[in-house]
């Protein structure tokens, strides 16, 4: 009776310790799958009307504030007091402007970009499980997290394809 219950507990462990595995599996680059999207290049062509002038206006500061700096290391020692001060004023004045659009600049694709993700999670996650029930997946995995996949179980493609045509 002790080996039939230590055989019986045994076979038990072994099936317990086996591991989970699905019959089938995709993997998902959903970033790739969004940024794919005819939505998110619609979001980008938005956001770069809305900060074109802003972007122009950084270079141009860019390129003003490089010109001062090589003028001042230049000229510096030559200048006088009155021109060197007012070359530094101007440079600080500059790069405080300078400065100032590039976190508008970020701020302004932050939110887009999180505006843009919260309004196509919905819409990502219909694709996703229309994938999954077309290809009767069991698991979907996102790329980042998998060391190694053929390229068959990619499913990147077809979830954008269905993520553009649902309204």
């Amino acid at each position: 009776m002790r080996k039939l219950t230590g055989a019986l507990c045994l076979g038990v462990m072994s099936v317990m310790s086996m591991p989970a595995m699905a019959n089938e599996v995709g993997v998902i680059d959903w970033r790739q799958a969004l940024l794919n999207s005819d939505a998110a290049q619609r979001s980008m062509n938005e956001l770069k009307n809305q900060i074109g002038d802003k972007k122009q206006r950084a270079e141009s500061l860019s390129q003003e504030l490089q010109q001062l700096q090589q003028k001042l290391q230049q000229d510096g020692a030559v200048m006088s007091d009155a021109e060197r001060n007012s070359a530094q004023q101007e440079l600080r004045s500059k790069g405080s402007e300078f400065q100032q659009l590039r976190q508008q600049i970020q701020s302004m694709q932050q939110e887009k970009e999180q505006s843009f993700m919260q309004s196509a999670k919905p819409k990502l996650d219909r694709a996703v499980e229309q994938v999954v029930e077309k290809h009767d997946l069991d698991l979907v995995v996102d790329r980042d997290a998998v060391v190694y996949s053929e390229d068959g179980l990619d499913v990147t493609e077809e979830v954008t394809r269905i993520f553009n045509s649902l309204n």
